[in-house]
């Protein structure tokens, strides 16, 4: 742990990635091969699961430091991060006791998950009493499931490119999938030869950028084919061996939530890679995406959620077929055999290929934008027809041309200090409109202000604070923000009714006093408009 808990630290203490890939390199060329299955896991966001209440935590560093439990609750307030809080109250050893790997402490926390509370609070107690600062500050992370240090998951394939010698691509395409750190030969999962196949394995995703501004740049549109911006969740269709397995854009393994799609597994020939948007789809139309949204927490889906959610692909891009790996063939060809294997699949209800729009010219194709919310759509995707099928996020070939944001003006009501760099700021507001004369609550949103607006609000809220309840603060409603949104619906949780996807703000409306601010008829309105 002590070496990991030191890649850690010089990953922290820096911003230039050229330094954290050499860290990463450097880490992996000495660590021993089970340290670097796990130091990969954690970085590609394979994080354990939270094992241990935080307020339990929270008591015990109180016990063992001596320290109030309020001034424990004040202290992470301000650092704005509970396992830096921790690490730096509990008293432990001033410098690493080294006994334990990586992955002996990762198996640990696997054998505390069964225990007791009693027993936890012993043998957290005494695993922070043996660790450095450092060791206790990455423990925590771990023991509280928010290992999260700001290094991406192509940084460590970078890093893992240079370790092992192969392409970048053939190595992000090795750590997709369901392997597990504990289980897997480190050898196996990067062999030259390409190891031991897994049916299951999906490839890597390929990402659109956002296209700003319009698309003339792009050079003549003829080259290009556009398509809805379906708002739905990315997913890889997968039949080999026999099998199907459905993927989501987060390597999540999902097929046993969507058994509706279960019966292209007959229907596909063997070695079929598709890459689509996963949609609640019902008489020839996409349902908001809210419908599945309630599919993807359920344990067990009844014949009811079937009824009111079914679920198809929309199918855009074909990764493999037949066993022969397609993504360095033009998108157009792609798109000609894709076009063949939904047909012959013969499921419409299931399988569906999503539709290239007809446009002459850049112009034609920005009316069709206008309407994009008519079809339930976010938007256009623009693809070069000569593409391969790239890795991750690349610039040039994808794009995404999302319709402008709706949006309504709100009052900030309530203000709760943000996490990290923002601890000692209050970021996070909650916001209402008006229901005649009362303000009701329908979203909250953290994102969008400058740093300077922040400083300002910020000070705002410390001289309008009206009461608290915990960190949060209730203030006087006189601020208000225009909110923007991709999209509306019914909600049963919300007191307002009401439920928006990505809110976040667009402006502060210092122009516009709290009694022009919207009202919840505003939003009805809005939610009729998209159906």
């Amino acid at each position: 742990m002590q070496a990991f808990a030191e890649l850690v630290t010089r990953l922290d203490q820096t911003t230039k990635t050229s330094e954290k890939i050499a860290a990463l390199t450097e880490y992996l060329d000495a660590a021993p091969d089970a340290d670097k299955l796990w130091a990969i896991a954690l970085f590609a966001d394979r994080r354990p699961r939270r094992s241990v209440k935080t307020s339990a935590l929270r008591e015990w560093a109180a016990e063992l430091s001596g320290i109030p439990l309020w001034l424990v609750e004040d202290s992470y307030h301000v650092a704005g991060d509970l396992a830096e809080t921790l690490a730096l109250l509990v008293p432990g050893q001033q410098a690493s006791a080294g006994a334990r790997s990586l992955a002996d402490w990762m198996r640990w926390l696997a054998e505390l998950a069964g225990a007791d509370d009693a027993a936890k609070r012993q043998l957290i107690s005494g695993a922070w009493q043996a660790q450095s600062v450092r060791e206790r500050f990455v423990f925590n992370k771990l023991i509280t499931g928010g290992f999260r240090l700001g290094v991406s998951k192509q940084l460590m394939i970078k890093a893992l490119a240079r370790h092992t010698g192969l392409e970048e691509a053939a190595v992000a395409h090795r750590i997709a999938g369901s392997w597990e750190p504990g289980s897997t030969a480190f050898g196996d999962l990067f062999a030259p030869d390409g190891g031991p196949g897994d049916p299951s394995k999906p490839y890597p995703f390929f990402l659109a950028y956002p296209l700003e501004d319009s698309p003339d740049s792009l050079g003549d549109p003829a080259g290009w084919q556009a398509e809805w911006k379906w708002d739905g969740i990315r997913a890889q269709l997968i039949v080999r061996g026999g099998e199907l397995f459905l993927w989501s854009r987060g390597e999540e393994l999902i097929t046993d939530k969507f058994p509706e799609l279960h019966p292209l597994r007959e229907r596909l020939p063997g070695g079929t890679a598709l890459d689509g948007e996963l949609l609640s789809w019902k008489d020839g139309a996409p349902l908001p995406f809210a419908l599945l949204q309630t599919r993807i927490g359920r344990k067990n889906v009844t014949r009811k959620t079937l009824a009111e959610a079914p679920a198809a692909i929309l199918a855009y891009d074909l990764l493999e077929w037949q066993g022969r790996d397609l993504r360095s063939e033009p998108l157009h060809a792609r798109r000609a055999l894709l076009a063949q294997a939904v047909e012959q699949a013969g499921l419409p209800g299931q399988l569906r290929l999503s539709p290239a729009l007809d446009f002459g010219d850049w112009e034609a194709l920005a009316r069709l934008r206008a309407e994009a919310r008519a079809h339930h759509s976010e938007g256009l995707m623009l693809k070069r027809l000569s593409s391969a099928y790239q890795t991750g996020r690349r610039r040039g070939d994808w794009w995404k041309w999302k319709v402008d944001a709706l949006s309504v003006d709100a009052v900030m009501i309530y203000a709760q200090r943000g996490h990290g760099r923002r601890a000692n700021l209050f970021t996070d507001y909650t916001f209402a409109v008006w229901d005649g004369d009362a303000l009701v609550p329908f979203a909250k949103a953290y994102s969008g202000l400058t740093d300077a607006e922040m400083l300002q609000v910020d000070a705002w809220v410390k001289r309008n604070t009206l009461e608290r309840f915990g960190p949060v603060h209730r203030v006087q409603p006189e601020l208000v923000f225009e909110i923007g949104f991709e999209g509306i619906s019914r909600s049963s949780r919300h007191k307002s009714g009401i439920a928006l996807r990505f809110p976040r703000m667009l402006r502060w409306r210092q122009d516009k006093p709290a009694a022009e601010a919207d009202t919840l008829e505003t939003l009805g309105a809005l939610l009729a408009q998209q159906g």
